[in-house]
């Protein structure tokens, strides 16, 4: 645990996070300003059973459910940066730019303008499906157009602000700014998800509830041994001549994460297995029979809950080994090593070890990424296995939250021994 008194002297680390908790507070905020003209009795029981509204809900940070401006959440900016990625594995000049600090900060604001776009599209894409979805009472007490573009705007104003609050919050360096807005979210809807459980529990569901509490406390468990696990490659630095001295040599190692990743595949697969949905919004009252009809049947097949668990865990299971691609590149390693002076010992520097490293590396990423796609699909197997929907387990949030405080917690401990080695 942090020692709070370390943190309440450092004058700088205090900031930071009391900046943050206000960053917080005003998403908290925003979270409760509904879009103008919504009916909110029509959006009542949408979310019951629903298993992509509930995904697209924990992506926004809770904001979904009141349906209020900041409602997409930062799902289009992660979406931007998802494109931005890919086309740096496609497209030779975006990897050269991404090797670049000025390159970095252009596709930055890149992802920012790609940002409004989208978000405008979502949030059209949103109204679309929360107005076919709401068969008792229309989504809007006024469904002008006027009404309909003043929510799209407002919705997009809403992302664009999470957008700089998260960009605010990264650059005190206690945390990544976009993690911690949705797990804000996540951490707001406990006590409403605790007491909706309690509402429905009764003495004969005891030992349901102590089963519960029980896969909870493992599923943590689990998440911080897989995230905190990596493979030790040893490392031998042969003698080097420094001045008129002979420097010894020195054994090291390199830590190879089990999960390099974090949360970021689960996240990058949400924004790409939303996107079959979003689009087909826009088809399903196409004058074209076939089209209508491709784009009907897109809806029906991602609401089945078996379709939906195998394209998310596959999803998942891909994403992971392409995160890890982005952020590790084997042959960078063994270059930088044999210019230093470094190698494994029992390896040949140069291409040997590049290849060593990435054999090692996808045999953990193996194991790393059939974890994450199990605990990604765990609400989906607890529902089938039991049959109960009252304590199903967010694997994603549970994931997102747990994730978060580890990295939290680790950028804090590093600025305060930073801090304490400048005085």
């Amino acid at each position: 645990m942090l020692p709070i008194r370390r943190i309440w002297k450092s004058p700088e680390v205090r900031n930071s996070l009391l900046f943050t908790f206000a960053m917080i507070l005003a998403f908290r905020f925003a979270a409760h300003i509904p879009v103008p003209g919504v009916n909110p009795d029509a959006l009542a029981n949408q979310f019951a059973g629903n298993q992509l509204l509930g995904l697209l809900n924990v992506f926004s940070g809770g904001t979904l459910q009141k349906f209020s401006i900041v409602a997409l959440g930062v799902g289009p900016y992660i979406t931007a940066s998802v494109i931005f990625q890919l086309l740096g594995m496609i497209v030779p000049q975006f990897e050269e730019m991404q090797k670049e600090e000025q390159g970095r900060a252009r596709i930055n604001r890149w992802t920012r303008i790609l940002t409004v776009p989208l978000a405008a599209l979502q949030g059209y894409s949103l109204i679309l499906l929360f107005g076919q979805q709401t068969a008792t009472a229309a989504l809007f007490t006024d469904a002008s157009v006027f009404n309909k573009v003043l929510a799209i705007f407002s919705m997009t104003a809403g992302t664009i602000f999470l957008m700089w609050l998260g960009e605010l919050i990264s650059e005190k360096h206690v945390g990544n700014g976009t993690s911690i807005i949705i797990f804000s979210g996540i951490v707001a809807g406990l006590p409403q998800f605790l007491s909706q459980a309690g509402s429905v529990l009764d003495k004969s569901q005891l030992v349901t509830m102590l089963l519960f509490a029980a896969v909870v406390l493992l599923t943590v468990v689990s998440i911080v041994v897989m995230n905190e696990a990596q493979r030790k490659i040893p490392v031998q630095y042969a003698r080097q001549q420094r001045d008129s001295r002979l420097a010894g040599a020195v054994a090291s190692f390199l830590p190879l994460k089990l999960n390099p990743g974090g949360v970021i595949p689960i996240i990058f697969a949400i924004s790409i297995i939303l996107f079959p949905t979003v689009f087909a919004q826009f088809f399903v009252n196409a004058t074209t029979p076939w089209v209508r009809d491709a784009a009907t049947w897109t809806l029906q097949v991602f609401q089945n809950h078996t379709v939906y668990g195998v394209a998310y865990f596959i999803l998942v299971f891909a994403f992971t080994y392409f995160y890890a691609s982005v952020v590790f590149h084997p042959d960078r390693v063994a270059e930088n090593l044999q210019k230093q002076g470094g190698f494994v010992p029992g390896i040949r520097p140069g291409a040997p070890t590049s290849a060593y490293l990435g054999w090692v590396t996808n045999r953990l990423l193996l194991a790393g990424a059939l974890f994450l796609a199990i605990i990604a699909i765990l609400p989906t197997l607890v529902q089938q296995l039991t049959g109960n929907a009252s304590f199903v387990i967010g694997g994603t949030s549970v994931l997102i939250v747990v994730s978060v405080v580890i990295d939290t917690v680790k950028q804090i401990e590093a600025q305060l021994t930073m801090r304490e080695y400048d005085m």
